[in-house]
């Protein structure tokens, strides 16, 4: 299912950056904080573990762009985004895949909790995220 609302981007890497004024009023320290928390969960990955992904602040969440290592999407090996995630309506975290043929972001998981979510990116064990 494709998700609904603002995202990010809809091709290519770029971008804000981490750190960057998102514009998003009272959203930056929380956004932050859970920032570090993906990005030392990604520390743990399953796979790819040698490169390193940047965590982007981004659409009132946070996206996840990587070099393509398996050279499957791109080529060159250059950057290509491998997740987003972002607060539903609800309140609930919502994880989405870059479907990279169709260049749009699919929904994949939801939960109140972000850790499940955190898990299901890191262990990846269908090749979902990191393609």
């Amino acid at each position: 299912m494709t998700s609904a609302g603002r995202a990010p981007r809809d091709a290519g890497a770029g971008g804000r950056g981490v750190g960057s004024d998102s514009g998003e009023g009272g959203e930056g320290g929380v956004l932050d904080l859970t920032r570090y928390r993906v990005e030392r969960a990604l520390r743990q990955r399953a796979r790819y573990r040698y490169v390193r992904p940047r965590v982007l602040r981004e659409a009132q969440g946070l996206r996840i762009e990587s070099p393509c290592c398996s050279r499957n999407v791109d080529a060159t090996g250059g950057l290509i985004d491998i997740a987003w995630l972002a607060r539903d309506g609800e309140g609930q975290w919502c994880l989405h895949a870059r479907d990279h043929a169709a260049r749009c972001w699919v929904l994949r998981q939801r939960s109140v909790e972000l850790a499940p979510l955190l898990d299901a990116l890191c262990v990846d064990a269908e090749r979902v995220y990191w393609p």
